[in-house]
């Protein structure tokens, strides 16, 4: 069992974040410390008005009491963090709450679809680049590494391009590249890795054109299942299999638009 600091939003309503983040690694046995950098009342996809409290102020108050109890951590993984105050934060605990050879793995959660999502700018890719290349283990879809990489997205891209970005990320520093929501044909969709100069494609049936928080969902199992099993490929597949199968749990419901159904997938998970 591992400790694991993970620091991202906490979306009350809309499984994705810290509330699909906690259950998941939980569940895989591991002892997870969720320290929200935001709490907003929804996520910021297809819901309007909603409300968002910074909880900035409050991450050095929680630091400076952390570092009288002396607590550490096996891994820092990191999602949607909102703030590039927030980020330099986190260079620092880095320092001061890791254990030896403890892990960090960023999930660079600012866009898709070759957009920024909302409340999110130029300076706060050039300041996730800080945290991204410094890290263990990155896990960005297209949109993200493409903005990571300095290279212009495409709808349209063929094994080359992603081959070549990922050879760019990989010249930062970047051992471990883990590319989601790759997809080359219009009936699949899988994950294309670099691992320690070795490339590889994991792909399974594309069933829809995606669900939110399905990347958030798919980090969490990656993260829990690398570090219980310290099977990279491993955790990769079991990943996406658990994504696909919680999406073909939901895509019946048109209701439940928001997020997927991954709760009844724990079980299947846990075995």
């Amino acid at each position: 069992m591992s400790k694991i600091l993970t620091i991202q939003d906490y979306s009350i309503y809309g499984q994705c974040s810290l509330t699909v983040a906690l259950p998941i690694l939980s569940a895989l046995s591991h002892e997870t410390v969720a320290f929200p950098t935001a709490i907003l009342s929804t996520h910021t996809y297809n819901f309007k008005d909603f409300y968002v409290k910074d909880l900035e102020p409050d991450f050095v108050k929680v630091l400076e009491h952390w570092k009288k109890e002396n607590l550490k951590f096996d891994c820092l993984y990191t999602g949607y963090i909102g703030s590039t105050n927030i980020i330099d934060i986190i260079k620092t605990i880095k320092v001061d709450f890791l254990n030896p050879n403890s892990l960090v793995i960023v999930d660079p959660a600012f866009g898709d679809k070759g957009k920024l999502y909302p409340l999110f700018n130029q300076a706060y890719v050039d300041k996730m680049k800080e945290l991204a290349f410094e890290a263990d283990i990155i896990l960005p879809n297209i949109t993200e590494a493409c903005f990571l990489a300095d290279i212009p997205y495409k709808d349209d891209y063929d094994e080359q391009f992603v081959i070549d970005l990922l050879t760019k990320l990989s010249l930062k520093g970047i051992k471990k590249i883990i590319l989601t929501n790759v997809s080359f044909t219009p009936n699949t969709t899988g994950v294309y890795s670099f691992i320690d100069d070795v490339y590889a494609y994991y792909k399974h049936e594309k069933i829809t054109e995606g669900y939110h928080g399905t990347g958030d969902i798919f980090s969490s199992v990656f993260v829990g299942s690398y570090l219980k099993d310290n099977d990279i490929y491993k955790a990769i597949k079991k990943a996406a299999d658990f994504v696909y199968n919680s999406i073909k749990a939901t895509m019946d419901d048109p209701s439940h638009w928001y997020g997927v159904k991954f709760e009844p997938e724990l079980k299947k998970l846990m075995k």
